[in-house]
């Protein structure tokens, strides 16, 4: 899987476009009885799927050819019509819920057992003591080293009904005697906010990675911290965001203004506008936030983004969103599987949509990183394309624009040198994960006993392990090179080892030093004080 240079851009482009997760929790109340009565034009499509049935030469799977034609119907659509198959709308609801039910690790198949990478914060395996490095060996009895078990079956045997007891038996590095473990299944928490920390002495940072149900309670408790510590102004990152539920959107930005302003209007087909107000509490309406996005942030991040800078709050730095002004609902097509269908377009309170065209097809759309690649706009503010014809006025006469995307009052040129974005590419891919895990491998014990503290100062990831890295990537086909970026290796890979040793909040602790964007609002904060 040698990557050519001339490629990197078109495959950010297309983790861009499989990245963005979409939903809406509005409801336009719509008359199920009045949607799925019959009519000529789908008595037409029974009839014919019928036919195959019964009728054609072969044994055709019928499944299958109506998963093609609703994919057909929906491509003729917008870019964000789309259909779930039902293999992957379970793991979908589960990630956009927040949580799921089972014992709480993240876990691989490692030399014939199944290795913990890490046991879930707030999971039940981490309550009862399990840990990075620890093998099950068996779940209620069953044998989980055998090749006999597979990943549905294992899932199977670790996922069930909450408060279901289970009985797992752990093989430790250093320890003779398997472990014994007995406790209950329960709800593990996927967290959407990932990082939570201050970056000065009343600065406070915040990523939040998608927008989830659980996101606005999330997002209030590590705002609240913040605040207790001190935090007088936030730097709220939306960069790599793809969006979400519109409702928790709208609980962010409640956080940050007095009550009854504007968040956002949608207009459906048949002209219904319904507008989304801010309620009263906000938790940091006196604070100054600074709302950090890239051309990943979509969606939901947008709206954020947008409905700050539209009400004078805040300043938005970094590069020019994704540019999805479309609202959709996900409708359950009752056999596990989902649509998710554009039913309205959002508005920024200024009133501008921020959609970008999708006239030319899918593939234009979804390429457009590449286009904003090859025209220097991610190195350069001047190159970013604008409408008179779309411009809007804030409240204040600060001048925004619609027809694609936030624009940020404050650019930071992207580095898109090839091997940073390579680089990129490679974090994305999981292989780093799983050299990591060999590397804690070495000496499991040292490592589980050092505090976030002894790990910052003690563990230095040398040249070595650089080309071991390199080393470890191109014998799975990935081309890599260590040259003038030996560092930025080295921050990735102790980064990485911090998140298994301890949690997301260490490893972007760690990646966001000498983060040029949050560097900026360093500066940018200092130059008021």
């Amino acid at each position: 899987m040698k990557i050519q240079r001339k490629y990197i851009p078109l495959l950010f482009g297309l983790g861009i476009a499989l990245g963005i997760l979409l939903g809406s929790l509005l409801d336009f109340g719509y008359n199920d009885t009045a949607l799925f009565t019959s009519n000529a034009k789908k008595d037409k499509l029974n009839k014919l799927i019928d036919y195959i049935d019964y009728e054609y030469v072969d044994v055709i799977n019928t499944d299958s050819i109506v998963d093609v034609t609703v994919n057909g119907i929906l491509d003729n659509l917008d870019p964000h019509s789309t259909y779930i198959p039902p293999d992957e709308y379970s793991a979908m609801e589960e990630n956009m819920k927040g949580d799921f039910v089972g014992i709480g690790v993240s876990f691989y198949p490692y030399n014939d057992s199944l290795a913990v990478i890490q046991a879930i914060k707030g999971g039940p395996s981490a309550r009862a003591g399990i840990k990075g490095g620890d093998r099950i060996v068996y779940a209620d009895g069953i044998n989980l080293s055998t090749k006999e078990i597979t990943d549905d079956s294992l899932s199977s045997i670790l996922k069930g009904k909450a408060r279901t007891p289970i009985e797992i038996k752990i093989k430790r590095p250093g320890v003779k005697d398997l472990l014994t473990f007995n406790f209950k299944r329960d709800h593990v928490p996927i967290f959407s906010v990932v990082g939570s920390y201050m970056l000065t002495n009343n600065l406070g940072y915040i990523k939040i990675n998608r927008f989830a149900e659980s996101t606005h309670e999330e997002f209030k408790k590590a705002l609240i911290d913040l605040k207790n510590k001190g935090a007088t102004k936030i730097a709220l990152d939306l960069r790599d965001n793809p969006g979400g539920y519109i409702s928790s959107a709208e609980g962010v930005v409640d956080e940050f203004l007095e009550e009854d302003k504007l968040i956002l209007f949608t207009k459906n087909k048949t002209g219904n506008i319904s507008n989304s107000y801010t309620d009263d509490g906000g938790i940091f309406e006196e604070g100054e936030v600074f709302i950090l996005i890239n051309e990943n942030s979509a969606s939901a991040s947008e709206i954020v983004a947008g409905a700050l800078q539209d009400n004078d709050k805040g300043v938005i730095v970094g590069r020019r969103s994704f540019g999805k002004g479309l609202v959709q609902r996900e409708m359950d097509l009752g056999d596990g599987s989902a649509v998710r269908l554009t039913i309205a377009r959002y508005y920024t309170p200024t009133g501008r949509s921020i959609q970008k065209p999708y006239e030319l097809g899918d593939k234009d759309y979804f390429e457009d990183y590449l286009n904003r690649y090859e025209n220097g706009e991610l190195r350069s503010v001047d190159s970013i394309k604008v409408a008179d014809s779309l411009k809007f006025r804030t409240p204040k006469g600060k001048i925004v624009y619609g027809g694609g995307g936030i624009i940020p009052d404050i650019f930071v040129p992207k580095n898109t040198d090839y091997e940073v974005e390579h680089l990129n590419y490679v974090l994305r891919s999981g292989y780093m994960r799983l050299f990591i895990f060999e590397q804690l491998e070495k000496d499991r014990t040292y490592y589980n006993s050092l505090s976030m503290e002894q790990f910052q100062e003690e563990v230095v990831i040398s040249d070595q392990v650089v080309e071991d890295f390199i080393s470890f990537a191109q014998f799975r086909q990935i081309n890599l090179k260590a040259s003038k970026y030996k560092d930025l290796y080295k921050k990735y890979l102790k980064a990485t080892m911090a998140r298994q040793l301890f949690d997301n909040n260490a490893f972007e602790m760690m990646v966001n030093k000498e983060d040029a964007v949050i560097q900026k609002v360093i500066e940018l904060t200092l130059e008021k004080e």
